[in-house]
């Protein structure tokens, strides 16, 4: 039994559409950005919040994660919701409950109030992030295709990246809760322009919900992350922690199995057969989980060792973004003439260069080389994203471009979310091997201590940017053979 689809003459079609097309994509990459951003810009204000609401450093890490865990856990079956009743519709309503979400943040007085509001900022965010691909696939045509997902692949990565720098800046200015009333006026804007310019949906499937698919995957990553992150705090050879990374695997191997059988699967596990997808999606988890590595590390290293105040180091740290914005886009319309394997393969290998600089730096660095590794850091990350966006995005079915949007989104926020548990938990291992004991923070006057664990994260993150680089070299040389061959056959006949 196959899934029906229904589907009237394409958004590529019509001429009003198109002449419009620039202007969604603006309202796209505005939620795009806030909804990624949201994920890491709270970081540089935990110190803050949690001296106003007494909290623990354990309980203060919950403000991020409760938003990372809700995304990753709803988003796959919003991807799927939006390929049935509309991508479109998911996306406007997506808008509305994550600006909702920002209000109340701002409002909150108490840790559970806080942490209430950020999972229904997330689960706005996850209505828009499942669907934003799809829709960009959906209306540009093949020639802009990689210019257009390149431009969203760009804010993408600067809202998960520009956090830090913009939160450090927003917080000594203002106060913690304008990094959340700083989405109202942007997101009204937004839903303003969204709901007047966007189209009807013209692609549905119809199906049914994966229902079992739907309670097993978001229980797969509640346990998964839930081990993780409270691994870091009370160490991973504790029984419960054991027990819910357990429980994860067996989750996931019986949400695989119920995907398989499903007729109508809420994951469709053959868009994995495609091989350039599939690699596609892992060099984009493995380059995500670099950047969070320097993402968690960077703003420490730059506050407590440097001696930098908050807004400076949000300024130094602003030159990731800053590079990025500029290169991405620029990368993203290369791509559509020279192809983009050899553009994502480009950007790993300056990526592995930047994660090695950075692992040089010490107490004194000059602020001119911190300045240059970041910023080659983000040169790296604009050449990489943009081409592989568009890598992931063109292999796949019209009728299945939301819930491959959707995956492409989840497998960023894991790796986010892979990247914060890499990061802290190689720096504190190796600090707490330093000193004797163990640590889970920072120690007084023992910057020696943090460097140490600094520069063994970095050269992690260095080896993960490598091996993504190695894979992403076998592509570019597969695909030249590829099309070396093609022109071979064709010259034969």
């Amino acid at each position: 039994m196959t899934a029906k689809t229904s589907m009237s003459s394409t958004y590529q079609d019509d001429p009003e559409i198109q002449r419009k097309r620039w202007m969604i994509l603006i309202v796209l990459n505005l939620f795009t950005f806030m909804a990624t951003l949201d994920g890491s810009i709270v970081n540089i204000a935990l110190p803050v919040i949690s001296e106003q609401m007494k909290l623990t450093v354990a309980q203060a890490e919950w403000i991020v994660t409760a938003y990372l865990m809700m995304i990753c856990a709803a988003i796959l079956f919003f991807g799927k919701l939006g390929d049935i009743v509309g991508k479109i519709k998911i996306f406007k309503w997506g808008m509305v409950i994550f600006t909702l979400g920002s209000l109340l943040c701002g409002f909150s007085d108490s840790l559970p109030m806080l942490v209430g509001s950020r999972l229904i900022q997330a689960l706005g965010a996850s209505m828009t992030m499942a669907n934003s691909q799809g829709i960009i696939t959906d209306i540009f045509p093949s020639t802009e295709r990689g210019k257009a997902l390149g431009l969203i692949g760009t804010f993408v990565s600067l809202g998960s990246i520009a956090g830090p720098s913009l939160g450090g800046v927003i917080v000594a200015s203002l106060g913690w809760e304008y990094i959340f009333w700083v989405n109202i006026p942007v997101g009204l804007i937004a839903i303003v322009i969204g709901w007047s310019l966007l189209p009807e949906d013209r692609t549905r499937l119809q199906v049914h919900i994966d229902k079992a698919g739907s309670l097993l995957f978001p229980l797969f990553i509640l346990a998964l992350f839930s081990g993780l992150l409270l691994g870091q705090q009370v160490g991973y050879q504790d029984i419960r922690i054991i027990g819910a990374l357990v429980l994860a695997v067996i989750v996931f191997i019986l949400f695989l199995a119920v995907e398989m059988r499903h007729r109508q699967p809420m994951l469709q596990l053959s868009l994995f057969r495609n091989p350039m997808f599939s690699l596609s999606i892992l060099c984009g988890f493995l380059v995500f989980v670099a950047n969070f590595c320097f993402n968690i590390i960077a703003p420490f290293y730059t506050q407590n060792i440097l001696n930098l105040s908050p807004s400076e180091a949000g300024f130094l740290m602003m030159l990731f973004p800053i590079v990025m914005v500029i290169v991405a886009p620029l990368s993203g319309a290369l791509s559509d003439k020279i192809g983009s394997e050899l553009l994502t393969f480009a950007g790993l290998i300056v990526m592995v260069i930047a994660q090695v600089g950075l692992a040089q730096l010490h107490d004194r660095s000059p602020i001119a080389l911190v300045g240059v590794w970041i910023g080659m850091l983000g040169l790296g990350s604009g050449l990489f994203q943009s081409p592989n966006n568009s890598l992931v995005m063109s292999k796949v079915p019209r009728t299945q471009l939301g819930i491959a949007g959707s995956i492409n989104s989840l497998v960023r926020n894991i790796g986010m979310v892979v990247g914060i548990t890499v990061a802290t938990t190689t720096l504190f291992n190796v600090m707490s091997n330093r000193a004797g004991y163990r640590v889970i923070g920072l120690v007084p006057d023992r910057p020696d201590l943090f460097l140490s664990g600094m520069h063994v994260v970095f050269v992690t993150s260095a080896s993960i940017c490598l091996v993504a680089g190695l894979l992403t070299g076998g592509r570019l040389w597969w695909a030249r053979r590829t099309l070396r061959r093609s022109k071979e056959s064709s010259q034969t006949l």
